[in-house]
């Protein structure tokens, strides 16, 4: 899945546009909770397709933003009918459209008919609705939400036809409540379930709630549709798993002999969309393998929770059907760590069947940390594996077997794996079909045979958002690269080295015998380009980019600005290979002993230390952190093998300034003869104390001059630079500006 979390990646309150709704008549559109928009004013909201947006009419609601077809208004807002109601909106009604952050749902609840409620089960429910974006109050319907990427719809279809019949195309759902507050996408892991109640509340009572709350029996585990061989960057683990059921079902004897016993229980950890239950069913192919899903079973009442793990053990040790193995995957949604009563119920059947001779039990988790302990017991889960995210090379293997049968034309597939850093296979099978989308577009358009080409590929990349950065906000990187930063020569050396030479040339600093440099701080005065070169550095689409101020990672309460540290880190390793970008570090990274805030800094800076060199290896992440006040950081973190290279970014001298005014310039129409001339090397050099920012300023005020001058303004002139320069001073500090040239002399 891929697309999961819709949303902008620094939505801002003041990117909105009103426009006239209209009804979307398209049978592809249907009730699938999409609304189509003109290219220019997806442009204009700075977002991309397939994110989300807040719709505002007579009340909120929340939609996924697709293409409007070719010759829509671009004032026209298509909406399907439900959408319309959901905003509270009648035909040709304005609506105000405003990208909105939505976050993967923990739980979703809905109620629905009584043949629905009592017909379709969490599970089917919970594909149904996946990539979904939703509010309390909203209409849904049960249309798979088909159109974007990252959704595969077949299996919900055709569960929903079985368990409702052809009813299931016009059923319509109201969502009673979601956790958390807000917009939520559902997620794979998302508890999603009947009824008003929370998951993990008290049984409902009442007719349709007994009936909705059934536990269905445990079902064999289907025939993997993966073969082993395909199972790329997992064969090591695949082997050890292979190995362990081996000597635990089918050797027991040979264990027994030596003095161990024959009890498996394996935990397997990783990022979501890895392939952990892939793995697990391929090499169970010719076992009995009984499969538990941890959202459904999680979002039910205590009671039938822990019926439904009886019923599976049962079925697991059941001795005249021999060796049989429990599957249950996403398990931190049934046993979290802020375990239930009943949760200790539910390990001890777990310990029945690691317990039972000839049976065996799996679990699998991306948030393992948020696991109920007990769970890694030594007579549950006493072995654990980890898959991690796929490297380049494994991204290209995937995409190989992905594209197996596809037919396509001139792929440079190289190029597709350097440019998806963080990708998992099933973000890659939602990068292949989108690609697939625009290639059928295409031949329906020319009537040509359909073949997917690169061009198809790489467009899709600006829309895929992989699963390891969809909870998080994503730096923003338009179309700047380092070649478009003027000067900043030795800023641009110091991040080439150690960012792009790591991932471009590993060969050379293994060969060598070196460590790539694990982080770098730049410092200099306000607007001097720190942010602007890094996003440039971010748009080689070689490395996912995590950013953060300083100041956002604090919090009051003990313990949770050192875990946020944690997590972000985490995040970075899951989308290795990665940059960590720290802005305004100097407040995250204060000297220890000298604050007032009972130690939190002191530790924050203590969690970051054990990140950057602790005892976990941070593998293909470098941390890039960004001040103009470099004197106060703890100088434990700038020592070698943390923030080991320290560049600082000069101000602009005259040379400099003139490339910014002509990068700044392109889009501005200056008056290149006469007397109303505008020379930018003259004016550079009259800039003395200018920051970047204020160069970039000083020609945005000159536009705006030359529109106060007269609206129907075709250029700007010298005297409106001049005029310009009467509103925009210099804002850098001569004092300032030293004091960091001696910290630079003195480090």
């Amino acid at each position: 899945m891929s697309e999961l979390h819709p949303g902008t990646a620094h939505p801002s309150p003041d990117a909105h546009l009103t426009l006239t709704a209209r009804l979307n008549t398209s049978a592809l559109d249907n009730r699938r909770g999409v609304i189509r928009l003109h290219p220019e004013v997806i442009a204009a909201l700075s977002i991309r397709e397939w994110d989300a947006v807040s719709l505002t009419g007579g009340r909120n609601t929340v939609a996924v933003v697709g293409v409007a077809p070719a010759g829509t208004p671009t004032g026209t807002a298509l909406l399907d009918d439900v959408t319309l109601s959901n905003a509270g909106l009648r035909e040709d009604t304005s609506v105000l459209v405003t990208p909105v952050s939505v976050y993967g749902a923990r739980s979703v609840t809905l109620s629905g008919s009584t043949l629905a409620t009592q017909s379709i089960s969490a599970a089917t429910l919970r594909q149904a609705l996946l990539g979904k974006v939703m509010t309390v109050g909203d209409t849904v319907s049960l249309l798979p939400r088909d159109l974007g990427p990252g959704t595969s719809t077949s299996d919900a279809s055709a569960a929903l036809a079985s368990a409702v019949g052809i009813t299931w195309t016009s059923e319509l759902l109201t969502v009673t409540g979601v956790d958390p507050a807000g917009p939520v996408s559902v997620q794979p892991n998302s508890l999603v379930s009947w009824g008003t109640s929370a998951p993990f509340g008290p049984k409902v009572s009442g007719p349709d709630s007994a009936a909705a709350r059934t536990v269905r029996p445990p079902a064999l585990a289907r025939t993997p549709t993966v073969a082993f061989d395909d199972l790329k960057g997992a064969h090591v683990q695949a082997g050890k798993l292979t190995e362990w059921l081996k000597l635990a079902l089918d050797e027991p004897e040979l264990l027994e002999t030596l003095g161990a016993t024959a009890n498996l229980g394996v935990l397997i950890s990783g990022p979501a969309g890895v392939g952990k239950a892939t793995m697990v069913r391929t090499v169970c192919a010719s076992r009995r393998l009984v499969e538990l899903d941890g959202p459904e079973i999680g979002s039910l009442a205590g009671n039938d929770r822990l019926s439904a793990v009886v019923d599976a053990v049962a079925a697991v040790g059941s001795p005249d059907q021999g060796s049989g193995i429990l599957l249950i995957t996403d398990i931190d949604a049934l046993l979290p760590t802020s375990a239930e009563p009943v949760a200790g119920l539910i390990l001890a059947e777990l310990r029945k069947a690691v317990a039972a001779k000839g049976a065996a039990f799996i679990a699998t988790s991306a948030v393992p940390d948020n696991l109920d302990v007990r769970l890694r017991a030594p007579d549950l889960c006493d072995r654990e594996l980890g898959l991690s995210l796929p490297d380049g090379n494994t991204r290209m293997q995937l995409l190989e077997v992905l594209l197996r049968d596809v037919p396509a034309r001139d792929l440079d597939l190289t190029e597709i794996s350097e440019r998806t850093p963080g990708f998992v296979v099933a973000d890659l099978a939602a990068l292949v079909r989108e690609g697939a989308l625009r290639a059928a577009a295409r031949a329906s358009h020319d009537g040509d045979p359909p073949q997917l080409t690169q061009q198809d590929l790489t467009g899709a990349l600006g829309v895929i958002r992989p699963l390891s950065r969809s909870a998080t906000e994503e730096l923003s990187i338009g179309s700047v690269t380092l070649e478009d930063v003027g000067d900043m020569v030795d800023t641009k050396r110091a991040l080439t080295e150690a960012v792009l030479w790591p991932l471009q040339h590993p060969e050379t600093f293994e060969r060598l015998g070196v460590q790539p440099p694990r982080g770098v701080l730049l410092y200099g005065p306000p607007g001097c380009g720190k942010t602007y070169v890094v996003r440039a550095l971010a748009s080689s689409g070689r490395l996912s980019v995590h950013a953060v101020k300083g100041a956002e990672l604090m919090d009051k309460w003990v313990g949770s600005s050192e875990k946020a540290v944690r997590e972000l880190f985490r995040r970075a390793r899951d989308s290795a290979p990665s940059l960590v970008f720290l802005d305004e570090i100097d407040a995250l990274t204060p000297r220890r002993g000298q604050s007032f805030d009972s130690g939190v800094t002191d530790r924050v800076v203590a969690a970051m230390l054990t990140e950057l060199d602790g005892i976990e290896e941070l593998s293909d992440v470098v941390v890039l952190g960004a001040t103009n006040r470099p004197d106060l950081i703890d100088p434990a973190l700038l020592r070698p093998g943390r923030l080991e290279k320290l560049v600082f970014v000069e101000p602009p001298n005259a040379d400099a300034r003139s490339q910014i005014l002509r990068a700044a310039g392109k889009s501005v129409p200056l008056v290149s003869e006469g007397t109303e001339a505008v020379d930018l090397d003259t004016l550079a050099r009259d800039l003395d104390g200018y920051s970047a920012a204020d160069c970039v300023a000083l020609l945005r005020e000159a536009a705006l001059t030359a529109m106060r001058r007269s609206i129907d303004a075709a250029d700007v002139t010298r005297a409106d630079v001049a005029a310009a320069r009467e509103a925009v001073r210099p804002s850098l500090d001569p004092l300032q500006v030293e004091a960091l040239r001696e910290f630079s002399a003195s480090h």
